[in-house]
């Protein structure tokens, strides 16, 4: 089965886009994605194609996440996700695909690959469950395991349980990668479009010395004249 996902990526490759998924995933030397290699297919498609596959095993899906190549790797989160969410699964599978993400962060290296999986299956499994590992990950040196922490609490985010992703965000608040800015602007917006009171709150604290970029995404739904406030700091 495995070999077949394979081979029907491989037919499906398209070289131009894989070259321009190349620029816009910055695998240039230096570069956040450096060295990752891409054949070129879009998420539909590769949603399409992977929910095909979700009898893979967690063996199978370690060999794609071992992949050098982007596809490959999204494709098993996908399928993870997929498993995970299957309303006929157990609580001791989703343990075991838990700890399999868990195994698996280092290999989790793209924005897109964070985004599309943490938080339907972590966010999901720690709801209610000692949340620690998410702090573990978001004192991380690595930038995907701290990506990782923050987004995963989207999921307590939509269900206005804000303590903990306001916590994250508070250790996240002095990293240096462009990426974690955006993400931890991007939860503190999120929080804010369900509860402003408690945004404000936090941004009252700390809008004067977080990042630019961090600030901006916070602020983006606020109105022009409470955006030139925090701004002219």
């Amino acid at each position: 089965m495995l070999n077949s996902l394979l081979s029907e990526l491989k037919n499906i490759a398209d070289p131009e886009k894989a070259k321009n998924l190349r620029w816009f995933f910055k695998t240039g030397k230096g570069e956040y994605g450096e060295g990752d290699q891409f054949l070129g297919i879009t998420v539909p498609k590769l949603r399409e194609i992977s929910k095909k596959y979700q009898g893979l095993d967690l063996n199978d899906l370690q060999k794609l996440l071992d992949s050098k190549i982007h596809e490959h790797r999204l494709s098993a989160l996908m399928i993870l996700r997929f498993k995970y969410e299957n309303k006929h699964i157990d609580e001791k599978s989703k343990k075991e695909i838990v700890r399999f993400y868990l195994l698996n962060t280092k290999k989790i290296n793209n924005w897109d690959l964070v985004d599309l999986s943490c938080h339907h299956i972590l966010g999901d499994w720690f709801l209610d469950k000692d949340r620690s590992v998410l702090y573990k990950l978001a004192r991380s040196n690595n930038l995907w395991e701290k990506r990782i922490a923050i987004i995963s609490t989207f999921n307590f985010i939509g269900l206005n349980q804000f303590d903990d992703s306001l916590k994250i965000c508070a250790v996240l608040m002095n990293d240096k990668h462009d990426l974690i800015h955006k993400a931890v602007g991007w939860a503190l917006r999120e929080i804010g479009k369900r509860n402003k009171k408690v945004e404000v709150e936090f941004l009252e604290k700390h809008y004067k010395t977080m990042p630019r970029t961090m600030l901006r995404y916070a602020i983006e739904k606020f109105s022009e004249k409470e955006r030139k406030f925090y701004l002219k700091k």
